[in-house]
Parts: C-alpha cells; structure tokens; sequence
C-alpha cells in the first residue's frame, strides 16, 4: 500500500440480522451453524410461491421510540439501530463533523413503504399519507437519518448496485478517508423487502428457492442441489477511521479496511457473465489497490446466493485469480441473501474472521457442485493461520456490478 494515503482501520460493528439482534449474536449462531431461515406466517403466505424467508430476529420497531418507528422505513429502522451499536462499539468517537462522513447503501430502497403507499391511496385517500412517506422510501433515507443523527457534515452518500451495494459503501467509505475527505466514517448497508411482491417477483425470474417444506435447508451455496436463493432482511454498519485518528484516541481495533475493487461485466441484467472475467477484474484490483497478492488472502467470505448460474462462476474466478488455498465460505447458507445489506453483513464476517482467527462453516452442503474446486469450509469452523494475512468479501448485483472488499489483520 502507498505511504501517502492513510491506513484505514475498522474499529466499530453493528448489526441485525436473521441470526441475531447484534453483532455477538450474530457471530455465534453463525459459528454454531444454525439457520436463519423459517416459514413466513403471515397471512398473505400462503397466496405465493415461495412461503420461507430469513426474518430479522428481532422487530427494529421495538428497539427504537414509538416516534422513531413511525417515521422510519423498516429497512431505515435495521440500519439505525445497527449504525448505534457500531458507534457504540467504535466507542462514540469525538471527531469534527466536518471530518464525518456517512456512507450506507440499500438494494431496492423503501420499497414496503411504496407498496403500503399506494394501497393507503388507492383505498382511503391521499390525505391519509404519512407525512414522512418520502423520507421512508428514499433509498438515501437510512444513510440520512444516521448522518443526522451523528452531525455528520463530510459527506452523506447512499450507493444503489443491487446486491452489492452495503460492499460498495464500505469500499467508498475508505476512499473518503484515503482521499482525505474524513476521518471517520460509518459505512454499510441495509434492506427489508420480504413482502408478497418482491418475493412473487424474485419468483418470476426463477431466482429463489421453493424448497418451502424445509425452510432451514433452503438456502445451499455450491452444492448440486441448490435451487435459488432465500431472502433475508438485515442491515450490516461498520465504523471505519485513519489510523491516526483512532490511535489518537486509544481505540480498539479490528482490522485494516485495506481496499477494494470494482468492476462490471456489461453482458446481462441479471445472469453472470459466464467465464467470470468481470469478477477477476474485480478481484485484481482490490488486490492491487490493497498492495497485496493471491498469496496473501487466506479467507474469503464468497457471495454464493445459492443460484444455479453463479456459484461456480465464482469458484472458478477465485481459482483463477487468487488459488485454491484460501479457506471460503458462503454466509448465506444462514442468513439468507440480504440484497443491499449483504455485503455489509458480510463485511464484518469477513472482519471477525480474520480477528478471530476462524472461518465458519457453509452449512447445506452436501454434495458440492461440479466445478467448485476451492477449498469451501463445511462441517465445522476452521482456523486461520498466524502472522499478517488478508480476508476478501466479494459482492455481485443484478446489473453486472462486481465489488471486493479487502481486509488485513493488523
């Protein structure tokens, strides 16, 4: 890495999740191979075809105000009480607004807001509108509401790539510390859209799972039976700063949010370019801008949604780009897929992995698939080594974006 740019460091996380109300909780079931994913039982279940789904665990309503909730997005409500607890854990930095930023990203936006929109219009009249409708459905609406809660005057910004988003934010929050813009940045992402709609709609496409009878077996990164992915609601904040601005301070950290890399395949709205040379690219430049090697990454937290089409698309560009040495594993065989909250999620999996120095496992695996030739993690967790070593967490979207975050011990 150049000596000219800071060293970013991560030094606060928060999250909710299918798998738990924070981050700790989280981690465990995460490391104890439980499932995120249940039957959905409300009412409007039965009436589509995909009837499973990974449920926060835990209503964000109840953790915020009465006033809070009511003004918020689900999906804003995941995120803000996630962006408290990294700042929390960040330990609520003194640091010059001027010199904060925000960056949290969401895949579709407030997207039950809209739909809960058009049916207050449709059915009792306009006026009967929250006044807060906008705001709700904005898909900058969490990274605002945090920026405002925080006083955060560097910049506020909401990336929107699909599936990728919660990683680009993380990737565009050290390029504001990098570029001297902040010292200080809350960064992730967030979504809620399981609802009739947006699961009839994934449906349409072919892209989740109906294995309805066996909710917690649903969701199979690279194994030969996998039918789609599960959806899943969540949000995923990191706190990321210069090195200096948090030694300044005595604070504890993680790890070194080290760079990232984009690319986009240009090929199809929603299907992976099949060779996986938008994913390499990716891959090379992450490397590149981190100052790294294939030889340095000895973790990867895979995308993996469990889709037919790009599971081993993905194998195949880690082969070809860093090897098969890397312990991988695919954290969706659990949450599920959060859309724009993935990446963020899985971002700080990918941190607490190198921190502590295990990977955990990718349950459903049962017979991996043709062409998964990197050494997946199943079974149970797995050490990682001693000495300075790199985790990568890569994020894919419909619309062809490619994100990989990389990340270092310190």
């Amino acid at each position: 890495m150049s000596e000219e740019r800071p060293r970013v460091v991560v030094t606060g996380l928060g999250a909710v999740t299918p798998l738990g109300a924070d981050v700790a909780s989280t981690w465990s079931a995460l490391l104890e191979g439980r499932s995120g994913i249940r039957a959905l039982t409300e009412d409007w279940a039965g009436s589509v075809p995909v009837r499973i789904a990974g449920v926060a665990a835990v209503d964000p309503a109840g953790l915020l105000s009465a006033s809070e909730a009511r003004r918020l997005d689900r999906g804003e409500q995941l995120a803000l009480v996630a962006a408290r607890e990294a700042w929390r854990d960040a330990g609520a930095p003194e640091v010059d607004p001027a010199r904060l930023g925000v960056v949290v990203g969401s895949g579709v936006g407030g997207i039950t807001t809209i739909l809960s929109a058009y049916e207050t219009v449709r059915e009792r009249g306009w006026r009967t509108l929250s006044p807060f409708t906008v705001p709700m459905l904005m898909p900058n609406g969490a990274a605002g509401w945090i920026g405002i809660e925080l006083g955060a005057q560097a910049g506020v910004h909401a990336t929107v790539s699909a599936c990728s988003s919660g990683a680009e934010s993380v990737g565009y929050a050290i390029a504001m510390i990098r570029e001297g813009r902040a010292d200080v940045v809350v960064a992730g992402g967030t979504e809620a859209a399981i609802h009739p709609m947006s699961l009839s709609a994934f449906a349409a496409m072919r892209a989740v799972s109906t294995r309805n009878h066996e909710p917690q077996r649903a969701s199979r990164p690279f194994d030969r039976g996998r039918d789609g992915f599960v959806l899943g609601e969540g949000a995923g904040i990191v706190v990321l700063e210069s090195e200096k601005h948090a030694r300044a301070r005595g604070a504890r950290t993680y790890a070194v949010a080290a760079g990232a890399g984009y690319s986009a395949d240009a090929h199809h709205i929603a299907q992976p370019e099949p060779t996986g040379a938008g994913v390499r690219l990716a891959l090379r430049r992450a490397l590149e801008g981190a100052g790294l090697t294939g030889a340095d990454v000895r973790h990867i937290n895979a995308h993996a949604t469990s889709t037919p089409a790009g599971d081993v698309v993905e194998t195949v560009a880690i082969k070809e780009t860093i090897g098969t040495h890397p312990l991988v594993t695919a954290t969706k065989s659990m949450t599920g897929h959060l859309l724009g909250g993935a990446g963020a999620v899985e971002s700080i999996f990918t941190v607490l992995a190198l921190h502590e120095r295990v990977v955990p496992a990718t349950i459903n695996l049962d017979e991996p698939d043709d062409g998964v030739e990197v050494d997946v993690v199943r079974g149970q967790p797995r050490p990682l080594p001693g000495g300075q070593i790199a985790g990568l967490n890569h994020s894919f979207g419909f619309g062809g974006h490619n994100v990989a975050v990389v990340f270092t011990t310190l």
